[in-house]
This record gives C-alpha cells, structure tokens and sequence, in this order.
C-alpha cells in the first residue's frame, strides 16, 4: 500500500510537521530515503531538515542531491531539532549515542531506524525518555516503503502524530505496543525486500537459462511480481487461494510447485525469517559481531 498524499482541505488542521526542525544523525541511505520523501511530498521545505554526518565526501553529495544542510557534529546538528532521527548503521550507535547523551532538551523526541536498538538501550545511551524505535525498508525510498514503530511510554500524543506524518511520507506506517514486533518486522518486512530480490534474481536466471536474454527476462520477472502483488491487493484473497486460481491439475503451475514444495522452499523461507530475527536480537543485545546461529 503507498500512503496517499492529497492536497490539505480548507479547514483542516495544519500538517504536525509544520514549523518543526528535523535532524538526521547518520546521512546514509534510509536518511536520504527519509529526507527525499519528505521533500517529495511537501511535508517539509529543506530548511526544516539538517544532517550529521562525519564524512565530507557524503555531506557534499546531500548538498548536491538535496540541498541538505550538513554538518560534522552530531550534537550540532541535533541542537535545534524537535525530532532527532538516528540513521545510523547498528556498529556505529554506540558512538553517535555518546555524542548526544545529555545533550537533548527534554521536548525533544528521537526515532531510530537502527537494527535491532531497543528502546531500553536508546534511552540508557542517550539519557533521554521520549523515543520511538521503528523499522522501515528499501522501497520507502520510493514511497512504497512499510514500517513497523513502537513509542516508549514517555512520548506524547503530539510526539505520536509527529511521527506517524514522518514515517506514513514512506509508505505504510504501523504502530505497535510491543516493541518485540519491531524486531520481527526487521525479519518479515525490513529483510523481505532482500528475500524478494533473490526469487527475482534466480527466476530471471531461469529464464536467461531457458533462452531468454536478460532484460526480456528480467521485465517478464518484474512485471509478474508487481502484478501478482497488486492482484492481491485487489482481491484481498488468501495467497493459497491466488495460487489455486492459477494451478491446474496436471498442468505447468502444479508441476512447478511440485519441485518448489519437494524442495522445502517454504522451510527454508521459513528459517530465513526466524534467522534474520535472531541477528536483529543479537544486535540489541550489542553483538554487532555475532555469527549466525545454530538452526
């Protein structure tokens, strides 16, 4: 689903983005993702949004791209914020949490997209209350991202409509009481789009390996899963029922799911799933290091 982003009616109440300062700290991929949402959609003017970010090859290439304002320091660039965006990669928490503890005004209210952070760490290491951890993914770049977010007890209603705005300028924003579905969101949704990246992968393999060339396989690949997807939107049908619809006894489909079930593709999706949720646990316990685990 993509969020759907009309003109505001006369009368209504003015967006909670309005007059707000944002803060990214950590300017990689999901930051810009963020930040061009916002833009794209007139949520913000690029005056509103500044970055921290230590490297000045990426500072310059946001300037280029956005018209971001950056700046080295991470407190810097947090002083002025109403909401603090943590963006950084899991590895590097640590550090930029060191660099605003004590340093944010209790008003203040910070959202991480860091992997696997829970919020009782986020508030330990920022010595702060009002925080919202969440989990988005890669197709928010684009506006059909999903997002799975979960306030600490601290955050205000006002803090919540704040938020919501930032995340739903992505895509599908979902709220949640238990921050435990953060984590299984980072395994379903913030992994999938890598799980649907390799079925694309090997199926236009498989069509390469037919006699296809690459690009016509890859725009039948494409075009297939982007339709199946939307189908299913349309319909609203259970995916067994979908797939009934299309396998006939005897025929291609039935012979296809045949060898995909024989060969325990459900499993190993399955296992996949359960694996990436064990490494975003890992990470909130601080092993940014860890190895997979035994299955």
């Amino acid at each position: 689903m993509r969020a759907e982003f009309a003109g505001r009616p006369v009368g209504q109440q003015p967006s909670p983005l309005s007059g707000k300062r944002i803060a990214f700290i950590g300017c990689g991929v999901m930051a810009e993702a963020m930040a061009a949402a916002l833009l794209r959609t007139g949520s913000v003017s690029v005056h509103q949004l500044t970055g921290g970010e230590p490297n000045a090859r990426r500072r310059q290439e946001l300037v280029a791209r956005l018209g971001l304002e950056t700046v080295p320091d991470n407190a810097a660039a947090a002083s002025e914020a109403d909401l603090v965006v943590l963006s950084v990669k899991p590895q590097t928490l640590d550090a930029a949490m060191r660099d605003l503890a004590g340093r944010l005004r209790a008003e203040q209210v910070v959202l991480s997209i860091v992997a696997g952070a829970t919020i009782e760490r986020l508030q330990a290491g920022l010595r702060h209350e009002r925080v919202v951890r969440s989990m988005p993914n890669t197709p928010a770049q684009i506006g059909y991202g999903a997002t799975v977010w979960c306030p600490a007890p601290a955050v205000t209603a006002e803090d919540e409509r704040l938020v919501r705005t930032v995340l739903e300028a992505m895509g599908l924003a979902i709220r949640v009481d238990n921050e435990d579905f953060v984590d299984m969101a980072t395994a379903l949704s913030g992994t999938g789009p890598a799980y649907v990246f390799l079925i694309m992968e090997a199926l236009i393999d498989a069509g390469v390996h037919l006699g296809f060339s690459r690009s016509v396989a890859e725009q039948l690949v494409q075009q297939t899963i982007l339709g199946s997807v939307l189908f299913a939107q349309e319909t609203g049908k259970h995916p067994a029922e979908l797939r009934n619809m299309v396998t006939t006894p005897g025929g291609t489909s039935a012979a296809a799911l045949y060898e995909m079930e024989r060969g325990g593709l459900r499993t190993v999706i399955a296992r996949a799933v359960w694996a990436a949720y064990r490494r975003a646990k890992e990470l909130g316990a601080g092993k940014p290091n860890g190895g997979p685990s035994d299955l």
